[in-house]
């Protein structure tokens, strides 16, 4: 289903008996395993991440954790330089003598700071209180400066983290939604004006709601002058109701809110208006309403904006993209500001679904030339091509090849260069990502970041410079900074696990095998016990997300620790990550491989890859195969359980969208096409529970606003009738991610499979105990 952090965790039934093996595992066990969770690997490494802290001038600071703690390192990209940010020692001292606490210079007691207007000067916090530090004197005196909080350079669309508010780009408005209408209030004085009045319940403007995600913030863009918005007036008065009920000592509370599911006769519809903040004129644009769709994924505000719509370089014009309910149709438009007046462009159908790149949307309206950068897979590959906005024709296409532009990072119209993420141009692995550039006309073609692993760029404020760090998912991150022809400024880091290799900590084992047609390659990731006896049979754990907008592996970057992967071996098992057909990121017949039939979750994939890598490694035991994964993947874990059930021995299904006809409209329609044309029915895991021959535990959050608790109940109700036995655990207050319950869930996984699949008992009622890095405040030793 939709990408939501994997926080999961459930309430418990009933583990059944299971033939033991072996002597039961103990909490040391189960603590040795938890070292190989995050917040157990990463205080062992170190010169890691590098997150900027941008500053004027496209300079900018990080905090680096070293063996001893941090760093605070300055780095100015005109005068190549990479140094301390100030002098640690001499600050550590004047701050003990300020507060009368002991500070050392390589465990300062923040974490963050902001430079003065002068930059003669930092603000950070410290013992409750708010702190001023002369950089030329090491003079440290309390502070009562505003500027903790923010650093110079540094922005937000909106007022702040959990505002409501959508502030304009001069920082003087604030736009926000009060009774179904828009308003404004002054940022600085707050005075209110109301920009639209007739919105009304249901049928409001610049309202934040897809179904599996709705808020109260105002969903709009503003024209750079910041005297313009564009949104809509969204109408879904005739659109369906989602219930759910809290769980609570007296009567429950009921939650309502539109939720359109696949075949409805209504979904939401988009008029889109423009809207003069100075003068509050609303135009309505002269152009039907849309569905609630958008050219990326499954809402129209996934960008963090509003999604497909740009004001041109005047404000007097408003390109945007109509996206049709099934995503097969895509026109581009261009609406007058002033009068509402609307002139089609061009469109693009395809047979099964339209998507304007991997994570960003990749087209723009270029109205000082009159052209548009559009994005399309018609040649079977991701790509972007050049097209007159007055004429609508082809210009040109830009890029060629068999890769995938994932990401358009960067339009310098002066040049005419492009600037993308791609992937697929390595042999080694087709996921792994590089910057590379090409002119308008598709000359040019550079890569920006040649070393081979998977790069991640960080552009600069100003776009003239940017951060590569590049791994792979077994080599850990070198950080650099580079200058837009790729050229190297300076090194920032080489990050360090050789204490966490101390600890015998391995990594990860990747590989491709062959997918389920026998000819097409895929990927993964093969995760091993520490200290692995190739002598002995392990079972097999099964981590599954099948997409189809993302895949198991997630990043192809380096990480210590993924999930519970290295956790769960450690407790005896080998667990495996494979990249099934039909997801993202490969050649458009890759991704479209299980279009109508989602039912297939990549399931045929996962059955041959780890038929082959027991083929390959002799110690993967194929008679004890365990499955299981969230939203998506419990959806999958499950269908594995009933597909394949002389295979797959033990899953675990966490919130899955068993059935999609239950599931949000815009997923179910997109990926299986709308219901009048696809068999949802054959998809239905509650359809296939009959099958079920090993053991299945459910579990389920019953203020599940994402994929709602019904889907889990239907699976259930349905074994139930077939006479199946299961077990259940139930977060009754919880949404889609389990939050604070998650270590409970994981640790209930963990007995699960140790029990049922390893053949052993879990120790009683394991307590799993995150903890803070020493580096971070978690006290060095």
């Amino acid at each position: 289903m939709n990408k939501f952090l994997l926080t999961v965790i459930p309430c418990a039934l009933v583990l059944s008996v299971h033939a033991q093996q072996g002597p039961p595992l103990t909490a040391k066990d189960y603590e040795r395993a938890e070292s190989r969770l995050s917040y157990g690997t990463e205080p062992f490494i170190d010169n890691n991440n590098v997150r900027p802290e941008w500053l004027a001038a496209d300079r900018f600071w990080y905090r680096n954790l070293t063996a001893q703690g941090s760093e605070f390192i300055l780095v100015d990209p005109a005068k190549h330089s990479r140094v301390a940010a100030f002098d640690q020692q001499k600050l550590a001292a004047a701050l003990s003598t300020a507060t009368g606490k002991q500070y050392t210079a390589a465990i300062l007691p923040f974490t963050s700071f902001t430079f003065s207007a002068d930059g003669k000067s930092i603000i950070f916090e410290a013992d409750g209180k708010q702190w001023s530090a002369d950089l030329g004197t090491y003079k440290v005196a309390e502070s009562n400066s505003a500027a903790a909080s923010t650093n110079a350079g540094r922005g937000g669309r909106r007022g702040g983290r959990g505002s409501i508010y959508n502030t304009s780009p001069d920082g003087k408005k604030e736009a926000f939604i009060k009774d179904w209408n828009l308003w404004i209030r002054d940022a600085d004085t707050k005075k209110e004006t109301q920009l639209t009045t007739d919105g009304v319940k249901d049928y409001g403007y610049a309202t934040d709601n897809a179904g599996w995600k709705h808020s109260d913030n105002a969903i709009l863009i503003w024209s750079s002058d910041s005297k313009k918005i564009a949104t809509f007036k969204q109408d879904q008065r005739n659109v369906s109701d989602m219930y759910l009920v809290t769980t609570n000592v007296g009567k429950p509370n009921l939650k309502t809110w539109k939720y359109p599911l696949p075949g409805d006769k209504d979904v939401p519809m988009i008029q889109r208006v423009i809207i003069d903040a100075d003068n509050v004129k609303v135009v309505v644009t002269k152009v039907a309403p849309d569905p609630h769709r958008a050219t990326l994924s499954d809402d129209i505000s996934s960008s963090g904006t509003l999604d497909d719509v740009y004001f041109s370089s005047d404000n007097s014009k408003v390109a945007f993209v109509s996206t049709s309910r099934d995503h097969k149709n895509e026109k581009v438009r261009i609406a007058d500001a002033a009068t509402g007046d609307v002139r089609e462009v061009f469109e693009e159908t395809v047979p099964t679904q339209f998507e304007s790149g991997q994570g960003a949307i990749n087209w723009r309206y270029l109205d000082k030339t009159n052209e548009i950068i559009w994005y399309s897979e018609r040649d079977n590959w991701g790509h972007l091509y050049l097209y007159d906005a007055n004429t609508g024709k082809v210009k040109n296409q830009i890029t060629k090849g068999d890769f995938v532009v994932t990401r358009l990072l960067k339009v310098d119209e002066k040049n005419r260069m492009l600037y993308f993420i791609a992937d697929g141009r390595q042999a080694e692995n087709p996921y792994f990502s590089q910057l590379c550039k090409v002119g308008f006309d598709g000359k040019h073609f550079a890569t920006l970041t040649p070393e081979a692993g998977n790069h991640q760029v960080t552009l600069s404020p100003s776009g003239a410079y940017f951060i590569d760090s590049y791994s792979k998912p077994d080599v850990p991150a070198v950080t650099v900074l580079r200058d837009m022809s790729g050229k190297l400024i300076t090194n920032l880091e080489k990050t360090d696990i050789s204490r966490l290799e101390a600890t015998g900590w391995k990594p990860v084992t990747t590989f491709s095998v062959k997918a389920h047609d026998g000819k097409t390659d895929i990927y993964g990731l093969m995760i091993t016990p520490t200290k692995l006896d190739p002598n002995k049979k392990y079972p097999v754990i099964d981590y599954i997300y099948p997409g189809p907008q993302g895949g198991s592996v997630g990043s192809w970057s380096f990480a210590a620790s993924r999930g519970d992967g290295q956790a769960l071996a450690e407790l005896g098992f080998i667990v495996v990550e494979i990249e099934g057909t039909s997801n993202p990121l490969r050649s458009k017949s890759f991704h479209d491989m299980s279009y109508g039939n989602m039912g297939e979750n990549t399931l045929p994939d996962q059955v041959t890859g780890i038929r082959q890598l027991a083929a390959k490694y002799g110690y993967l035991d194929t008679t004890r195969v365990g499955i299981w994964g969230h939203s998506g993947g419990g959806f999958a874990t499950a269908g594995a359980m009933f597909r394949y059930p002389d295979f797959f021995k033990v899953g675990i299904s966490e919130s899955g969208n068993h059935e999609n006809l239950n599931y949000e409209d815009d997923w179910g329609e997109r990926y299986n096409g709308l219901a009048a044309n696809s068999n949802y029915a054959a998809q239905a895991n509650q359809n296939l529970a009959k099958n079920l021959k090993g053991k299945l535990m459910l579990a389920h959050g019953l203020l599940d606003d994402n994929v709602p608790p019904y889907n889990t109940l239907l699976v259930i109700e349905a074994l139930e009738k077939a006479n199946k036995d299961y077990d259940l655990v139930v977060f009754p207050n919880s949404p889609h991610g389990y939050g604070p319950y998650s270590p409970y869930m994981m640790r209930r996984r963990w007995d699960y499979f140790v029990k049922n699949l390893l053949g052993v008992e879990p120790p009683h009622e394991y307590v799993l105990k995150s903890k803070t890095d020493p580096r971070n405040g978690g006290g060095m030793k």
